[in-house]
């Protein structure tokens, strides 16, 4: 455990009287050209261009079957679905989100240390990378209810402190990923435009955003302008599949009123040279289990 650097300068202002449109003041991709990696020049191109790059069998069918036991173990266990790091659906009572998933499972664990995984995450990053964040998704069949349009470093930066946008996400497909199970929607270049959102961050903003978020929401008429310049892209992938997206994509999804579930395991990758500071735009920290407060590199 290392402790937090000392407050540095605000890049990006978020959380005022009105939304601001901010260039993006940090690289895409931080590494050195020809750092060795899982990824190609070309890939690492795409990811700097699109900010989402996907991979089309991150791990194999056999590995699959593992993590969904390993899921639905989690899922099915009355101690977890108590536990705080649990979000349940409120029309369902299912469990929607499990957070620290790395931490609770040595399974998730061991996959978020796989070469494959952050080995990809550090080649974007530059350096070595702690998890800020981990948790598995769940959309169960039949009305599990979608997140909405956001971007991740937005929340991240105003409620968790992480002053540089040197942060990538992993969501590695542990179900069928179809394009209406309320699959992940991107608007590919809207990473390099910071929208700082209009409105103060309630206090305890974290108990209520895991369901509904209220704070850091776009306005329509951002949205609107965003996607005529981005357009909208959408991740479908079988099991085993995985999307890389940088921290200021513009993303979101959908409910699922389909039968077939949707399941993801998500690991958010920090720098260690980007640790979290005190939040630039909130009256207090979310909890450690949201936003790490553990800095140490993954091996």
């Amino acid at each position: 455990m290392t402790t937090a650097p000392e407050r540095t300068a605000d890049l990006y202002p978020t959380r005022g009287t009105a939304e601001v449109l901010t260039a993006r003041q940090d690289p895409v991709v931080w590494s050195a050209p020809g750092t060795e990696g899982p990824f190609a020049a070309a890939e690492l191109s795409a990811f700097d261009r699109d900010g989402f790059f996907q991979v089309d069998e991150l791990v194999s069918g056999d590995e699959v079957g593992v993590y969904q036991a390993e899921l639905n173990r989690l899922t099915q266990d009355p101690a977890m679905r108590a536990d705080e790091r649990s979000i349940v659906e409120k029309s369902s009572g299912e469990i929607r989100s499990i957070f620290e998933v790395h931490k609770i499972s040595e399974v998730f664990a061991k996959l978020a240390a796989d070469p494959r995984v952050v080995g990809r995450a550090r080649q974007i990053l530059g350096s070595d990378v702690y998890i800020h964040q981990s948790r598995i998704n769940v959309k169960p069949g039949f009305g599990a209810s979608g997140f909405y349009w956001h971007s991740d470093f937005e929340t991240w930066h105003a409620e968790d402190g992480l002053a540089n946008m040197r942060t990538v996400s992993v969501s590695i497909a542990l179900t069928e990923n179809y394009a209406y199970n309320g699959s992940l929607l991107l608007m590919p270049g809207s990473h390099r435009t910071f929208l700082g959102c209009a409105g103060a961050t309630p206090k305890d903003n974290y108990k209520r955003s895991l369901q509904m978020q209220d704070a850091g929401i776009p306005s329509d008429e951002a949205l609107t302008k965003l996607s005529d310049e981005f357009g909208i892209a959408q991740w479908v992938g079988s099991a085993g599949s995985a999307v890389l997206f940088d921290c200021n994509t513009m993303h979101g999804s959908g409910d699922n009123i389909t039968p077939f579930p949707r399941s993801n395991v998500f690991f958010v990758f920090n720098s260690v040279e980007n640790t979290a500071q005190e939040p630039f735009a909130a009256p207090i920290r979310r909890p450690e289990y949201i936003g790490a407060r553990d800095f140490t590199p993954v091996r």
